[in-house]
């Protein structure tokens, strides 16, 4: 599931980094059914939801983004998935001040927190797996690195009306202590099913990046809802293991 939350960062990566937040509040929570193509069909495995809420600590108020993938039960003797990924950040600009990622998916389990000091241009990365003792590191980041949920809100609060159809932008995301340059490119607007939303005219977005987790020519695509919201509706998704797609199932606090 993680080749899923990736995914879903790399389709954000059209944000601009210091943009200010005038569009993500605390109280949203988005779900998505995530389906997966088997035998040529397209098969409901499990269940993404996004939620925002605000944070109090001793020294300010943060925005909580949290992102969470769970197979539906059924799966779960197949391959159980209990994803958690969530970002702390400033709600002014949404820049990340703290990235945690809880990950279990089968026998695999791996914890991972990164905290971002853009002063010294450096996210310290502590790393635990399953029988492993932490493991520490650091990664220099530039002041326009995105860590893979704020990212995902970034998208929302950018401003899309500066790229043409066919028009490009690059960003740099910071995932699994790496950084990768990502391409976004606008297809146009669409107007498609948006699920609870009913019928909405979209952006239509294509992603690539170099890395090995997408696959193919504009075959990795989401739709936005073509308003000042920008709701995630629907994406495409074409990587290593598989095709496979997120439909918004609910909305509320929007």
């Amino acid at each position: 599931m993680k080749q899923l939350f990736i995914v879903c960062a790399l389709f954000a990566c059209i944000a601009s980094f210091s943009q200010q937040n005038n569009t993500i509040k605390a109280g949203e929570k988005l779900v998505f059914t995530a389906s997966y193509n088997m035998s040529g069909l397209m098969t409901q495995l499990a269940q993404v939801s996004m939620e925002t809420a605000n944070v109090k600590t001793s020294k300010a108020t943060l925005l909580h983004l949290k992102c969470t993938a769970a197979t539906y039960s059924k799966w779960d003797s197949f391959f159980k998935i209990r994803d958690l990924y969530e970002s702390y950040v400033n709600p002014a600009n949404l820049k990340p001040v703290m990235h945690k990622r809880d990950v279990e998916e089968g026998t695999y389990k791996k914890q991972m927190k990164y905290t971002f000091n853009y002063k010294t241009k450096n996210a310290k990365v502590t790393l635990n797996k399953k029988g492993v003792k932490d493991q520490i590191s650091n990664v220099a980041i530039t002041p326009a690195t995105h860590d893979v949920v704020s990212l995902i809100y970034q998208l929302r609060n950018s401003d899309l009306s500066t790229l043409q159809p066919g028009g490009s932008k690059q960003f740099t995301l910071l995932f699994d202590e790496k950084l990768f340059p990502v391409t976004v490119k606008l297809m146009g607007k669409e107007t498609i099913d948006a699920g609870p939303l009913g019928k909405k005219q979209c952006y239509k977005l294509s992603v690539s990046a170099k890395t090995d987790k997408l696959k193919g020519k504009d075959q990795n695509l989401i739709w936005l809802t073509a308003d000042a919201k920008k709701i995630p509706v629907f994406m495409k998704f074409n990587i290593p293991v598989g095709t496979g797609q997120l439909q918004l199932k609910s909305a509320a606090g929007i």
